[in-house]
């Protein structure tokens, strides 16, 4: 039974790291695509707006009148959209780095975060000697939550060198003390505990996978940044496509 629940736990684990490691990838990647994309999203719902105004002008049918109107509500301010475009557009609209980026002249490209190879190696092997799992006893779990904290957030960040330094920290810690064997009720909790914390993680792994940046992520896994740089150059397109339609609404 206590064979058991060690192969459980040393599972688990490696399950947790699989899934931290692709919500990292998630939260990263969904940064990139805000600020690399948000500006051209907010263009053309700008230009649609602009296109189905000039038409009801044109035209004054009712119908064209209710378009314009509800083309231009959606692109009313909505809370936290500062935050969401991560201060890509500003008071008077899209701010320099994003008109920059709209008319294809030089703008500094949004930080790559997504963890190297170098840091998701070290974030494995800290997540497998320090993981809270593996205490048995209360102080020493709140030991390891408080160092996983510290290990995620360096990782997020992909802090290959702080991540060199925790490891250190940890082999200098204090030697994990020997434990005893657990009593059989206790060997079967741990184990219904553990199948418990799997499905919580199962669910959290299918919500990041079916999430629209968990899908475009699985579409290219090995290059996501030229998957943003493809769907760029398509909605670069469609914005000039909607630039011309409102030229020659407006001439």
């Amino acid at each position: 039974m206590e064979r058991a629940v060690r192969v459980a736990e040393q599972a688990l684990i490696e399950f947790e790291i699989a899934v931290e490691t692709f919500r990292v990838e998630v939260d990263n990647f969904s940064r990139l695509h805000h600020q690399k994309l948000g500006p051209m999203y907010a263009r053309l719902d700008e230009l649609d707006a602009r296109i189905a105004e000039a038409r009801a002008a044109r035209t004054g049918d009712p119908e064209d009148l209710r378009r314009a109107q509800e083309a231009r509500a959606a692109v009313l301010p909505m809370p936290g959209v500062d935050e969401l475009f991560h201060d890509w557009i500003d008071g008077d609209g899209l701010s320099p780095e994003a008109a920059a980026m709209l008319t294809d002249r030089p703008v500094q490209p949004p930080k790559r975060v997504r963890p190297g190879e170098e840091a998701r190696r070290l974030y494995r092997e800290l997540a497998r000697k320090a993981h809270p799992d593996l205490a048995r006893e209360e102080d020493e779990r709140k030991r390891r939550e408080e160092f996983i904290t510290r290990v995620n957030a360096a990782y997020a960040r992909g802090d290959e060198a702080l991540l060199r330094e925790l490891s250190a920290e940890w082999e200098a810690g204090p030697v994990p003390v020997e434990e005893r064997l657990s009593e059989s009720e206790e060997l079967y909790a741990r184990l219904e505990w553990l199948a418990e914390r799997k499905d919580m993680l199962s669910a959290l792994a299918r919500e990041l996978e079916e999430s629209a940046i968990g899908a475009m992520l699985r579409m290219a896994p090995d290059d996501p940044d030229q998957l943003l740089e493809e769907i760029a150059e398509q909605l670069l397109a469609q914005v000039s496509e909607r630039e011309n339609e409102l030229a020659g609404l407006v001439q």
